[in-house]
């Protein structure tokens, strides 16, 4: 049985906060740039982007990584990355929706690092879900749930859904 565990305000507190969040961490807005991992990663990204200049007053470079060329289980050449500011030096909050294996979060570390030598890496999240398998933690996470490794979480954003919501579905009720 599929159970909403994030309803859209619920969404817009949890954004709001991580953007508070990584302001606080980093001492304001200074050399901060947001990274959203393609492809869901991408709307959240631009979304704490927007909460962040919002609240500096200042505008926060963001940009979209597409990992699948770093990937380990998919390669591809095909890359829609698009990073339209240097990296080099700068403090990078590199977002994701969710957080699981850790996998997606290697790649993308792996793909970051072609577009030069940031200071700092930090991830943000929206759910952690649990069940790494690597050592990657995030830096800011929105909600932390209980899963079974056998379990989906969809993270309904309205930039591709028409709604926000995250939702947690058993395994046979994955679509």
């Amino acid at each position: 049985m599929s159970q909403i565990v994030m309803d859209a305000a619920g969404i817009k507190r949890t954004l709001g906060r991580l953007a508070h969040e990584i302001l606080e961490s980093n001492g304001g807005a200074k050399d901060v740039v947001v990274v959203g991992i393609l492809r869901r990663g991408w709307p959240v990204a631009k979304r704490v982007a927007f909460m962040m200049a919002q609240i500096e007053d200042a505008a926060i470079p963001h940009g979209k990584l597409d990992i699948r060329p770093s990937r380990d289980d998919q390669k591809t050449t095909e890359d829609d990355t698009d990073i339209p500011f240097s990296i080099e030096g700068k403090n990078v909050v590199l977002v994701d929706e969710v957080i699981f294996t850790g996998r997606t979060i290697r790649a993308a570390m792996d793909a970051l690092m072609k577009h030069g030598r940031p200071a700092k890496v930090q991830l943000a999240v929206i759910i952690d879900r649990g069940h790494r398998e690597l050592p990657i933690q995030p830096d800011f996470c929105g909600k932390q749930l209980d899963t079974e490794p056998t379990d989906f979480i969809d993270v309904l954003l309205t930039d591709a859904q028409g709604e926000d919501a995250v939702v947690l579905m058993s395994n046979g009720e994955r679509t």
